[in-house]
């Protein structure tokens, strides 16, 4: 009988960053290990990842990392796990190619254990057999995975939908489905990112017309912005643009190196000859002959979107009558994000739309799917995945209606474990499961306390107290000085800095008239504590109050000035000497206009 637990270490209750482990014995199999964008009052951070400490301190027992498709929130933190565990990656040919390009990106560029697979392929573990199925989405060759044991198999779809329409590269292999399901299902992972939606898809084939319909009324340029892994979002951006006469423009640091790739695997076609034109040749069309492709990681899209309204981008300037389509949803977290740049967009002259909104389409399940996709496995036990609570939930309900028990779904934490004994799961303990933040270079080096302080300090500003103190004389050798910045405007706040230094001249009186109790923590403490609670009497907010003590270490002793004179006097009669035994010598003396211009300052002060 085989040991299984399955840990989801990110994926569940947020909106992005997939990461389950599926473990069977003494092996680990990790399917995706994406990332996700964080909120906006998470200042700094440019994203967040999973908690890699259960995979570190069991790295032994990794299979393998298994990959579902090749968009961030599957393939995104794969090059900070591989910078800490040295494992295998499988992956259909774009998706290790595009995960290729993410670990480049990411600083790891010598990793070379990658391995291609499709979903005809099996790879047996001794105890677990990993299993693949075709599925439809925003990428070609996206894959489900399921994880097959003697007890049955555990199935992950990865972010998936139902879609007739779509071409080669993007069908749902249900042969392959029924293959799995027959072996008996155990637990089914699946997508719940539109378990919540009230309406069903709108086909990719219908999407593409209506994008067709709005830059075919567009008057002047089209700037289309979607997530640059989108391969299907670009081809229909291509074909839109032959349709309408119109030549593309790329924006975005990776998508050239994307487009190359899917080119050369065959996964994205140009329409015509010179369709797609270098940014330098951007002046030589007419307004009504352009599209702009717009691509990047989700909030880079929004980013460079604010930039180019705002005039700060360096290729691209929104102008008026420029009608921008946003092709990618907002993810949790960046709601405000896109409203902000919705408003930067209108305050240009361009007008903004958000098609998958404004067209009811989505890359991910709508519940008519998760219905289906769960006839289709009849799991014994259904685990929502990939959403938040109230989408995990609301897939609990579908899995409801079909008759499944409450004790038969799961709506999970990260780092719960699930264990299987003896016919049936049950939640059994936890592992480390934080968020781990990234800034720029820096992963798992912020924490809450960091992101308090640089909340306070975009809010309230900062107020430094800085000043000289001598305890062995038991004064204060130079008086407070007060550096003020994003809290007052210092030239009309006389009274408060005084009064604020008077608060600090005070505490610092008491701690020096008591030299055997004297502390530095707490006198730091006090006058910080002090402080805050005036400015905040006064003015109703809360600024970092920062007081910096220097202790002068230099002791004055009183001067004799009578040994001053007699040294000065033997200096003055050595120089003398020097210039008559010049003379004498008749030897050239680099020193006689020095000492010339020294005699003459003394006869003038005789």
């Amino acid at each position: 009988m085989s040991g299984i637990s399955i840990i989801p270490l990110g994926g569940v209750r947020e909106d992005g960053k997939n990461m389950y482990l599926v473990e069977v014995n003494d092996k680990i199999f990790i399917l995706d290990c994406g990332l996700i964008f964080p909120p906006d009052e998470m200042l700094g951070v440019d994203i967040m990842i999973p908690d890699f400490t259960y995979v570190i301190e069991h790295k032994d027992k990794v299979a393998g990392v298994f990959l579902s498709h090749g968009h961030a929130d599957a393939i995104g933190a794969l090059p900070y796990l591989l910078k800490e565990v040295n494992v295998p990656v499988f992956g259909t040919e774009l998706t290790i190619e595009l995960a290729k390009i993410n670990c480049k990106k990411r600083g790891v560029k010598n990793f070379k254990d990658f391995y291609v697979i499709d979903d005809s392929n099996e790879i047996d573990f001794d105890d677990a057999v990993v299993k693949f199925f075709s599925t439809t989405h925003t990428v070609p060759e996206s894959l489900g995975i399921a994880v097959q044991t003697e007890e049955g198999s555990i199935v992950y779809t990865g972010d998936f939908k139902f879609d007739l329409t779509v071409g080669d590269g993007y069908k749902t292999s249900f042969n392959r489905i029924g293959e799995i399901a027959s072996s008996g299902v155990i637990a089914l992972l699946s997508d719940s990112q539109h378990a919540d939606s009230y309406f069903e898809n709108t086909s990719e084939e219908k999407l593409e017309q209506a994008i067709l319909k709005e830059v075919d009324k567009a008057s002047g340029r089209v700037v289309l912005a979607t997530v640059d892994s989108n391969i299907l979002r670009i081809q229909q951006v291509l074909n839109v643009a032959r349709a309408t006469n119109r030549h593309v423009f790329l924006s975005g640091d990776q998508i050239e190196e994307i487009i190359d790739v899917a080119i050369r695997l065959n996964k994205l076609t140009i329409p015509s000859k010179n369709l797609i034109q270098p940014n330098d040749n951007l002046k030589n069309f007419a307004d009504d002959e352009i599209i702009i492709l717009e691509t990047g990681e989700y909030g880079e899209i929004l980013t460079n979107l604010q930039a180019m309204s705002k005039g700060s981008h360096k290729n691209i300037k929104i102008q008026k009558g420029d009608l921008v389509l946003i092709t990618s949803s907002p993810s949790v977290g960046l709601e405000t994000v896109m409203a902000d740049t919705e408003d930067e967009i209108y305050r240009a002259g361009g007008h903004a739309l958000q098609v998958l909104s404004a067209y009811k389409s989505s890359g991910h399940a709508s519940p008519k799917d998760l219905e289906v996709l769960i006839g289709l496995f009849n799991p014994d036990y259904v685990v929502p995945v990939s959403g938040e609570y109230r989408l995990l939930h609301a897939h609990g309900k579908i899995a409801q209606s079909l008759g499944y028990d409450d004790d038969h779904i799961f709506l999970l934490e990260k780092g719960d474990v699930l264990k299987y004994e003896k016919g049936k799961l049950r939640l059994a303990s936890s592992v480390p499961s934080e968020n781990v933040l990234v800034d720029g270079s820096g992963v798992g080096d912020i924490g809450n306390i960091v992101l308090r302080d640089r909340r306070i300090l975009s809010e309230d500003g900062i107020f430094v107290i800085v000043l000289t103190i001598s305890r062995s004389q038991g004064k204060i050798l130079s008086q407070p000085e007060i550096i003020s910045r994003g809290f007052v405007f210092m030239k009309e706040s006389t009274d408060l800095l005084n009064a604020s230094k008077e608060l600090v001249r005070e505490e610092v009186e008491k701690a020096l008239a008591d030299p055997k109790n004297f502390d530095w923590a707490d006198l730091k403490g006090k006058i910080r504590e002090v402080v805050a609670k005036y400015l905040y009497k006064e003015t109703n907010r809360r600024p970092m109050v920062l007081p910096v003590i220097m202790e002068s270490s230099h002791r004055r002793g009183k001067r004799n000035f009578k040994k001053e004179n007699q040294k000065n006097n033997s200096n003055q009669k050595n120089h003398s000497n020097q210039k008559n035994n010049a003379k004498k010598n008749n030897k050239p003396n680099s020193k006689n206009k020095h000492n010339k211009n020294h005699k003459q300052k003394q006869d003038a002060k005789s």
